[in-house]
């Protein structure tokens, strides 16, 4: 059951960074953009009820419009632009979609959830952060309505409340049931001493528990040059005498990683002799690409394919590409349409519906823990270029989703 009143102040990474007019900051949304593609279908909807009228529904998105900080201000909007997208892609379902501004703030969140509700609202597609999730969930709690929230920190899922963004835990089952159907079985885990980087090393040893994988070692290291130079000779030792076969690595391309992955075949633990496994995106930025040390290294990648279409879409209607998270309004709004049009409800039960929805970056679903889990490509770079090794599926109960 999800804890009441506010979240921890804890925006981790999948926690994507993003850097606009020179400002980098975190969210707590996905480090992969995930969206909903034109045509979105639901199914698997038997025996759920419909609360909402025959083919309406009154949709509120809560975004941080009003924010001070003029990154996310901007993000608001291209989050407000792929849901009004998406109500405007759907056949046979009108979609009444109601912005709500958050400002980004916690209780203003709360306030504004409670009006939408007052207003007649369907269901909630939003808030951004976790904390404001969180109280917009506990604002409408009594009412039955479902809150879609853009976060993916899934200490506030749960009850009335999913979260949209991509998961750790999501991308490290992707990756450790790859590894093993490559005939890999011993892995090290290697993280940086942040929040964000502790809560993907613990996703990763989940994953491998659940794919019967043997977790044979782990480090850590301070989150500076120094400390990944300190930390990095035990790293190699720790590899080496474990006879591990994979290391997973949980930092990404803004951070630690590039030295990491310079460091450790420096001293002796290369790729012939281990393989490379990224918790991130290992291709943005482009620049990221040419970095000697993720060359054949194995990482998480949306449907390439289905991303490509969406922003095209996006970019035909708004004349710029899209935010790398701007799916993600379009997935909520996409999703309220979809299992309006099959006669199924908005409440959690219906939203849980087994087979998922089929998306712009790919097929998803929400899970019954108010989490989701979303169909991943695994790719690798070779030649500084990215290269799918195993492409998504198409659906849930397929091999590797």
């Amino acid at each position: 059951m999800r804890r009441q009143g506010p979240a921890p102040a804890r925006e981790y990474e999948d926690d994507m960074t993003y850097t606009l007019g020179g400002v980098t900051r975190k969210l707590t949304t996905c480090l992969i953009a995930l969206s909903v593609l034109l045509g979105l279908a639901a199914c698997d909807t038997a025996g759920l009820t419909s609360g909402t009228r025959s083919g309406k529904a009154q949709v509120a998105l809560l975004v941080p419009a009003g924010s001070a900080d003029s990154n996310v201000a901007f993000l608001a909007q291209n989050l407000t632009n792929a849901a009004k997208l998406a109500a405007a892609d759907l056949e046979g379902v009108t979609i009444d979609l109601r912005v709500y501004d958050t400002a980004g703030d916690a209780s203003v969140a709360a306030q504004v959830a409670r009006q939408a509700v007052a207003d007649g609202a369907d269901v909630i597609v939003g808030p951004l952060f976790a904390e404001a999730a969180n109280a917009a969930g506990n604002a409408v709690r009594g009412s039955g309505i479902s809150v879609m929230s853009f976060s993916n920190n899934t200490d506030v899922a749960g009850g009335n409340v999913f979260v949209l963004g991509a998961t750790f835990d999501n991308t490290a089952r992707r990756m450790m049931g790859y590894a093993r159907s490559r005939g890999l079985s011993r892995v090290m885990v290697v993280n940086g001493e942040t929040t964000a980087e502790t809560i993907g090393r613990d996703a990763i040893v989940r994953a491998a528990h659940d794919n019967g994988m043997t977790v044979v070692g782990s480090a850590s290291f301070a989150m500076s040059q120094e400390g990944v130079i300190a930390a990095a000779p035990q790293i190699v030792a720790t590899a080496q005498s474990t006879g591990a076969d994979a290391l997973f690595l949980t930092s990404n391309t803004d951070t630690a990683l590039p030295i990491v992955t310079q460091l450790l075949p420096e001293q002796g633990l290369t790729p012939d002799t281990i393989q490379y496994i990224g918790l991130t995106r290992w291709d943005v930025p482009a620049s990221a690409l040419s970095l000697p040390g993720v060359q054949r290294g194995w990482f998480a990648l949306p449907d390439t394919k289905a991303l490509s279409r969406f922003s095209a879409r996006y970019t035909e209607v708004y004349g710029a590409a899209p935010h790398t998270i701007a799916g993600l309004g379009y997935d909520g709004v996409a999703a309220v349409g979809a299992l309006i049009k099959t006669g199924s409800g908005l409440s959690p039960q219906a939203l849980t519906q087994a087979r998922g929805f089929a998306g712009a970056s790919g097929a998803f679903r929400f899970l019954q823990n108010g989490s989701n889990q979303r169909a991943l490509s695994v790719a690798t770079i070779e030649n500084n270029a990215v290269r799918v090794l195993d492409p998504a599926p198409t659906g849930f109960g397929q091999a590797g989703s």
